[in-house]
């Protein structure tokens, strides 16, 4: 068995000894100088949560300068590693102090969890996450690309207990920039702590569209002490559906209509054809394009899921035959280019495009990020506008492409997109500069928000 795996099945058997349970907390609600929060929050029994929706509460904790949470490396630092080949196992080890406190073991636990989802092991992550979480839930990105000052901005990240899709990954971005980033995990029916360290401004990162922990993030937002930035109250906008209706009269823009449909729905479908995804399905993941009624029922065949988003389907496949497609980010309504990939499938991800492999692809790319504002924003200038406008984040993203027509042809929008600069600058030199100015522009909306400029 390989070095990682053993320390992962210690750490695991540690922490299950040590766990603090959910089940049975009490919350004091009586402690002088904290504030309540009446939530609608459901509570979620896989976590341990046993109040009901309408009795819990949360206490705002305390805000103290001189708390210092235990460090992680993070999801972005052991994700940057394994990207360039590196093995991040031998990152997490050097990271381990020995013998470890509860707190330093809870961070190598978290660390731990993310390594296995790195490695494709959700379940042994999900449950080293879970342990981690019930021993602790603040914790400090360690791993810096930047200079730090002795005065940097202090971000706090209030974050859903999850994977890699739960919650905006900041700490791609924050590793850049003059930034210490603390991250608050909220899991489901777990009262707050009664201290964080104090801060400049608040992330809001929870990505998730559907989530049930929306109500109680959004009462977060609303009584958070510090400037808080993300409403979740604005992220159910963003399901595929609500996000077709919604942007659906834009001039400009053309957004296929999607529909939530079970399995019989699927059949009742007109012949033509779609784009099929299991409800709860992401980054691709079980997404097939079906020519008509026959493919349609081939599709249910093949899987046991019972709920569905079906999407019209429309050919964005350029003159040459090749599709093209852009993830945009918008930080404080500015729309900036992050990718462009060029592929000879439809279903583009940046990862499967070969964009490595082909030179005239990346050389596309490169003069699509070099001329975005005078090229493809302006272009879209209005349809980009009124999406920002509608999405009503201050932090979230687009993939789009463009009709043959010259339309703006939206696939998607997201809070918790993967805003990086992972690519190699030997064959990629051209994303140094556009991306290390979205870095720059994402301190800045929080230095402006938190009154620091």
């Amino acid at each position: 068995m390989r070095g990682w795996a053993v320390e992962t099945l210690r750490f695991a058997a540690l922490l299950a000894q040590n766990a603090i349970l959910a089940e049975g907390l009490s919350i004091d609600r009586n402690v002088p100088g904290r504030a309540h929060v009446l939530l609608t929050a459901p509570a979620d029994a896989a976590t341990g949560g046993t109040e009901s929706a309408a009795a819990m509460q949360d206490i705002l904790p305390r805000l103290e300068a001189d708390l210092i949470p235990p460090a992680i490396h993070g999801i972005a630092a052991l994700t940057e590693c394994a990207y360039r080949g590196g093995d991040p196992a031998r990152l997490a080890d050097a990271a381990a102090p020995c013998p470890l406190e509860a707190a330093a073991l809870a961070a190598r636990s978290l660390d731990l969890a993310t390594l296995h989802q790195i490695r494709f092991a959700p379940d042994l992550a999900q449950a080293l996450r879970i342990q981690a979480l019930h021993q602790h839930r603040l914790f400090r990105t360690r791993d810096r690309l930047g200079r730090q000052s002795a005065a940097p901005l202090r971000l706090l990240a209030v974050m859903a207990a999850g994977d890699f899709m739960a919650n905006a990954p900041l700490d791609f971005i924050t590793a850049h920039g003059d930034i210490r980033l603390d991250l608050l995990y909220v899991p489901d029916g777990v009262a707050l702590p009664e201290a964080v360290p104090d801060h400049d401004v608040a992330f809001f990162a929870l990505g998730d569209a559907e989530s049930p922990a929306i109500p109680r993030f959004a009462a977060l937002y609303r009584a958070w002490p510090r400037p808080p930035v993300n409403d979740p109250a604005r992220l159910p906008g963003l399901a595929r559906d609500a996000l077709a209706a919604a942007m659906a009269d834009i001039p400009g823009l053309v957004v296929p209509p999607t529909r939530r449909v079970d399995r019989a729905g699927l059949l009742g479908l007109p012949d033509r054809p779609w784009l099929l995804r299991p409800r709860a399905s992401h980054a691709g993941q079980g997404l097939v394009r079906a020519a008509g009624r026959a493919a349609i029922a081939a599709f249910l065949a093949a899987t046991g899921e019972e709920t569905f988003f079906a999407t019209e389907y429309v050919d964005y496949a350029g003159a040459d035959g090749m599709f093209r497609k852009y993830r945009i980010a918008f930080l404080a309504g500015q729309p900036m280019l992050c990718h462009m990939a060029v592929s000879d499938h439809w279903m583009v991800h940046y990862l499967n495009a070969g964009m490595s492999r082909f030179p005239a692809r990346r050389a596309e790319e490169a003069a699509a990020m070099a001329g975005f504002d005078t090229g493809f924003a302006r272009r879209h200038a209005g349809a980009l506008t009124a999406l920002a406008q509608r999405i009503g984040l201050d932090y979230a993203s687009i993939d789009c492409a463009e009709t043959r027509d010259g339309r703006l042809l939206l696939f998607e929008a997201d809070a918790a997109a993967i805003l990086h600069l992972m690519d190699p600058p030997g064959l990629f030199p051209y994303k140094q500069a556009p991306m290390r100015a979205l870095f720059a522009r994402f301190e800045a909306s929080l230095r402006a928000r938190a009154g620091l400029v």
